[in-house]
């Protein structure tokens, strides 16, 4: 923070910088003069330090917008952001390359030493018509950037100086110069008691109850055993068989009684087992009546001969004899007659030897 001479305390103190830094490479008289390049070449060893543009700047510019309350009252001291542009010229003999020495030892100086020091603003300040100057004090520090400027720019930068020739110069940005204003804001009252109260709802001068609309939140136990209740429902869940599992078992269990397997464990197991109680419930009923009765079996021996007469096969060329007694599933009996399931009777009275009777 500085006051309005701030601009010219850093116009003098980056010529005295400059002056300072000459040596050793410049042996040489150089003055440093802190004004616009001149109209008619100069012979004599010389360094122009012309500020031609100042400029707001961007990041600090809105800083101090509400300076002052509704009623007019100073809230914060107003202060203005400056970048500061420069352009430092270099004059002399042109056969002994004076001015090209002369930029060489600025762009060497301000790379060196690219921040304001304080004792040169202190130094600058010492000027009779820069007394009263105090950018010394000021917190905010000053640095010197290079600015980049094409032979477009710096056509239209020397096209503002009114017949003045063209030098060899090179231009620098000096930022961040701050300007405080006259007004100081008038400090606030300190706090002398604190005053805390503590009043029931309904009571003069307490807020209203809120709404029953908005949500309360949480209390802090509250908020703490929501994990737990959660961690306790994943247990449980965990815990408890699937829905129909003990129905399911039941049917397994049945199944396993009704087909005599082994008991199993895997999924394979598992799916044979629902796939034969399906089975069961279809076809079940009518395999089990199947096997419940017992199967008829023969009690006799059942000795067969066979005679050939003539040597051909007929009616009666083959004598054929069998055992009384016997029957079959289909209800046919063999003795003395032959009776089918169709109830049919044959009483011829067939022989061995082949005669009917």
């Amino acid at each position: 923070m500085s006051n309005a001479l701030a601009i010219a305390t850093v116009t003098q103190a980056l010529a005295l910088l400059i002056e300072h830094n000459l040596h050793p490479e410049i042996d040489m008289a150089v003055s440093v003069e802190t004004r616009k390049p001149p109209a008619e070449p100069e012979l004599d060893p010389k360094i122009t330090v012309f500020l031609y543009q100042v400029t707001h700047n961007p990041s600090m510019r809105n800083n101090d917008l509400a300076t002052r309350a509704a009623d007019g009252t100073l809230l914060k001291r107003p202060a203005a952001a400056l970048d500061l542009h420069y352009l430092i010229s270099a004059y002399g003999e042109e056969n002994e390359l004076v001015g090209q020495r002369l930029i060489g030892s600025v762009v060497r100086t301000l790379h060196e030493i690219p921040v304001l020091p304080k004792e040169l603003i202190t130094e600058a300040a010492e000027r009779p018509y820069l007394g009263g100057s105090d950018l010394a004090e000021s917190l905010q520090r000053v640095r010197f950037t290079p600015t980049q400027m094409d032979v477009d720019e710096t056509s239209k930068l020397w096209g503002m100086l009114h017949n003045t020739p063209y030098s060899l110069s090179v231009v620098y940005q000096a930022s961040l110069v701050i300007l405080d204003g006259h007004e100081k804001p008038v400090p606030a009252k300190p706090v002398k008691r604190p005053d805390v109260r503590v009043l029931p709802f309904g009571a003069p001068g307490a807020p209203e109850r809120p709404s029953a609309d908005v949500p309360e939140r949480p209390s802090a136990g509250a908020a703490e055993a929501e994990p737990e209740r959660a961690e306790e429902a994943g247990k449980r869940a965990e815990e408890a068989p699937p829905k129909g599992a003990d129905e399911t078992g039941e049917r397994a269990e049945e199944a396993r009684k009704r087909t005599g397997a082994k008991p199993t464990t895997d999924v394979a197991a598992t799916t044979n087992v629902r796939s034969t109680v399906a089975k069961a419930a279809s076809g079940g009923g009518a395999r089990t009546e199947k096997k419940a009765g017992p199967k008829p079996r023969n009690t006799g021996s059942r000795p067969r001969t066979r005679k050939a007469a003539g040597g051909t096969s007929g009616s009666g060329s083959a004598s054929r004899s069998k055992d009384t007694g016997r029957a079959d599933h289909t209800g046919r009996t063999d003795d003395a007659g032959r009776t089918d399931d169709s109830g049919r009777t044959d009483n011829t009275g067939r022989t061995d030897d082949g005669k009917e009777s």
